[in-house]
């Protein structure tokens, strides 16, 4: 048995080289970049939900001819303008409206009694259902009236909140941007050449159509919080994770890694408290209730809600705005990795391929 004599021991560099070897310009700029984020999502959430106040949340007024005009116009007059009131032939017709998700909420007053109706669909939005009835007692009390709710449409009894759909909206998004960004780690947060990208977009096409189904599978089938419509909610999830890859995928290829710092920038930090899961857009800050239909996650979150919920009426508009997200984002990773010059790598890996 043989014993070999330890090596000289490495001169000590003392700590100052070891500091600057371990505290990278790319390192400190990396985790100040991480920093601004954590203080954005802090800012956002926070600034979305501290102090929610409804604005103008649509409602109808039934009343009979000469009353109901009256009516509206009290209460488009209170302060704060917290109510948006127009009129409705009668108590069928904001029924419809309700469900078609033209207005939040109705008004039915009763000539005959002290007693008046008022009309609500918590499972657009408990938070708003709940709002609009507190506006509305508020206000026939006001006028010496009593106040009767009737919820023409709760959620689901394994829906809880009405927050299911928000959530899963939520998971699919986080899914889609995080599969983006573990490809871009693994191929190179820019595509070498269109060809990859293309190859990388297919790849996430068929996750997004997998995250879907399991999704839909979960919420519906599996913990019946969102029952029915399976192949539609499927359908909805499948885009909206594709938006999210797409759009993830096109913020690597313009900005390398700082893409997906761009990316969680606008899916979680500004996505998820402008979605209307908590809170609606009604009840949020002008900011964020401007925001929210236009980017995924609030769009996705209404398509899903609207679709289980009030038979699909009101999903064009989101429906549009998630193939925007993921037709931009394709076009533009397609595009400018299409007009970038190949990496000298590349052109080296082709011609050692034709010398064979």
């Amino acid at each position: 048995m043989s014993t070999r004599a330890p090596g000289p021991r490495p001169p000590d560099r003392g700590f100052a080289a070891e500091f600057r070897d371990a505290v990278t310009l790319r390192g400190v700029t990396l985790v100040t970049g991480v920093l601004l984020l954590q203080f954005g999502f802090i800012l956002s959430y926070i600034g979305a939900f501290h102090s929610p106040s409804p604005h103008r949340i649509p409602v109808a007024v039934v009343a009979p001819p000469g009353v109901a005009e009256q009516v509206a116009g009290q209460v488009n007059a209170l302060e704060g303008a917290p109510l948006k009131a127009r009129t409705a032939a009668d108590a069928q017709q904001a029924r419809r409206e309700i469900l078609r998700r033209d207005i939040d909420a109705a008004i039915i007053v009763e000539p005959r009694g002290g007693t008046d109706t008022v009309l609500v669909a918590s499972a657009a939005g408990p938070a708003l259902a709940g709002t609009a009835t507190d506006i509305a007692n508020r206000f026939e009390t006001a006028r010496g009236r009593q106040v009767r709710v009737v919820d023409i449409r709760p959620p689901d009894p394994e829906d809880g909140r009405g927050l299911s759909s928000f959530y899963l909206v939520i998971g699919w998004i986080v899914g889609g941007y995080l599969a983006a960004a573990i490809l871009g780690f693994a191929g190179g947060a820019r595509p070498a050449n269109r060809r990859r990208n293309v190859i990388r977009l297919g790849a996430l096409a068929l996750y997004a159509v997998v995250s879907g189904l399991g999704g839909a599978l979960i919420a519906g089938p599996l913990l019946g919080a969102l029952p029915g419509h399976f192949f539609q909610v499927w359908g909805i999830g499948a885009l909206v994770v594709f938006a999210a890859a797409a759009s993830t995928a096109a913020l690597q290829t313009l900005f390398g890694r700082l893409g997906i710092g761009l990316a969680i920038l606008l899916f979680v930090v500004l996505g998820n408290p402008s979605a209307g899961g908590a809170y609606p857009a009604a009840l949020l800050p002008p900011f964020w209730s401007a925001i929210g239909e236009w980017l995924p996650t609030g769009a996705a979150t209404t398509a899903v809600r609207n679709t289980v919920y009030f038979s699909g009426n009101a999903t064009a508009q989101p429906l549009w705005v998630l193939a925007g997200w993921a037709l931009i984002g394709t076009a533009v990773a397609l595009t400018v990795s299409a007009l970038r010059p190949e990496r000298p790598t590349q052109v080296k890996e082709a011609a050692s391929a034709g010398g064979r």
